[in-house]
């Protein structure tokens, strides 16, 4: 019993299927914020936070190489996200 609880704690922490949903919500929300118009600039800052936070959490639970390419190329991409996200405020 206790070795199935550990086995299943373990199975959880690997799981990164609520992340990916939370991430692309993140980014539906963030496109819709931008098409919504100008001043919307702090609040794309607080959701490409937000994005970050899900990304360095699949990166934290991949043990594959392959995934830890696309975790370093996603951090990439949202670090000039974020910049571009600076001009606009």
């Amino acid at each position: 019993n206790r070795l199935e609880q550990e086995l299943i704690y373990y199975i959880e922490k690997l799981d990164i299927n609520e992340e990916k949903q939370r991430l692309n919500n993140h980014l539906e929300y963030f496109i819709i914020t931008m098409e919504t118009g100008t001043g919307q600039g702090k609040k794309l800052g607080f959701i490409s936070q937000e994005i970050g936070r899900e990304i360095n959490t699949l990166g934290s639970k991949s043990n594959h190489a392959e995934m830890q390419k696309i975790v370093v190329q996603m951090k990439d991409e949202l670090e000039q996200i974020k910049e571009q996200v600076l001009n606009v405020m």
